[in-house]
């Protein structure tokens, strides 16, 4: 690590505080949608989704959502959250719905900008 990447502890505690709020989002998001509670399955089906996919989807965000956590796979899976991000505003495109085109947008730069802030090798890759 060379002085351009050093982080700071106020960096480090800002990174975790973006971080766990957005690790919080996406499991109060995914866990619904794996117990088939009747307001995700309706939400997911009101977007145009079969019923059958609903646990899909919330295994996929849990998944996803687990390997954003984990230092090791944090990169991996904040690429993987950018690509079902972008599925989400795929799906608000396609319904209309421009009051919320930018809330998946937000919820991917905030996950992005979580992990600059924790992780050595992103900011490495960016300050290249």
């Amino acid at each position: 690590m060379n002085a351009r990447t050093a982080t700071s502890k106020s960096a480090t505690l800002t990174s975790w505080i973006i971080s766990g709020l957005i690790i919080l989002f996406l499991l109060v998001d995914a866990i619904p949608k794996l117990l088939r509670l009747d307001f995700a399955v309706d939400a997911t089906v009101d977007l145009g989704y079969p019923d059958g996919t609903v646990v899909w989807i919330g295994l996929i965000l849990l998944v996803c959502t687990v390997l954003y956590t984990i230092p090791r796979t944090a990169i991996l899976g904040a690429v993987l959250l950018t690509g079902y991000f972008g599925g989400a505003i795929a799906t608000q495109m396609r319904l209309g719905e421009n009051a919320w085109l930018l809330f998946p947008f937000v919820i991917g730069v905030l996950a992005w900008a979580g992990l600059y802030l924790r992780d050595d090798r992103v900011r490495e890759l960016v300050s290249v």
